[in-house]
């Protein structure tokens, strides 16, 4: 659902995926451990091709979210299940890990996924949180992952969100 840098068209899953691999070797200076940015690599990719596969849902869109993490689980089961065994099962094991988020390797990859849809949406200038109505509040709670897997790139959050101008979130929102 994000746009491409100047909002020309959409962004597809290849150019985010492209973004995602390129990224972690460029920020793992930012990762909260050491991590293993080839492993970081491969989970970025996989979770993709589950979530391409399964239907790619927007973040904020809570209706398109429902069943998403079971599509998700058939997909990845199908997906894995095509290859041999001994590929399907380390493959899994990456995907698995990823949507635990409980390694250090898991919480940057997780960490660079949310970062990379918050830097498309800044040099958009608000982009889809602007045309959904998306409150500051909704994207912290979106971008919270990046605290943990890579805690030095929180204030550039903060700084985007805040630049970002979001409506706030009032107790009658819902």
């Amino acid at each position: 659902m994000i746009s491409v840098i100047g909002g020309a068209r959409r962004e597809n899953s290849a150019e985010h995926s492209w973004h995602l691999a390129v990224m972690a070797p460029l920020l793992a200076e930012y990762a909260a451990d050491d991590v293993d940015i080839g492993r970081v690599i491969t989970m970025v990719l996989i979770h993709d091709v589950v979530e391409i596969d399964a239907g790619d849902a927007f973040c904020f869109d809570e209706a398109a979210n429902m069943g998403q993490a079971e599509r998700e689980r058939d997909a990845a089961r199908r997906l894995f299940g095509l290859l041999p065994e001994d590929q399907g099962q380390e493959l899994r094991a990456c995907w698995n890990e990823f949507e635990e988020c409980q390694t250090p390797d898991a919480r940057f990859a997780v960490a660079l996924d949310r970062f990379q849809g918050l830097m498309m949406n800044h040099n958009n200038e608000g982009g889809t949180w602007k045309s959904h109505d998306i409150t500051k509040q909704h994207v912290l709670k979106r971008m919270a992952p990046i605290r943990d897997g890579a805690p030095l790139l929180w204030q550039v959050v903060l700084d985007v969100v805040d630049a970002a101008d979001l409506r706030e979130e009032h107790a009658l929102d819902g």
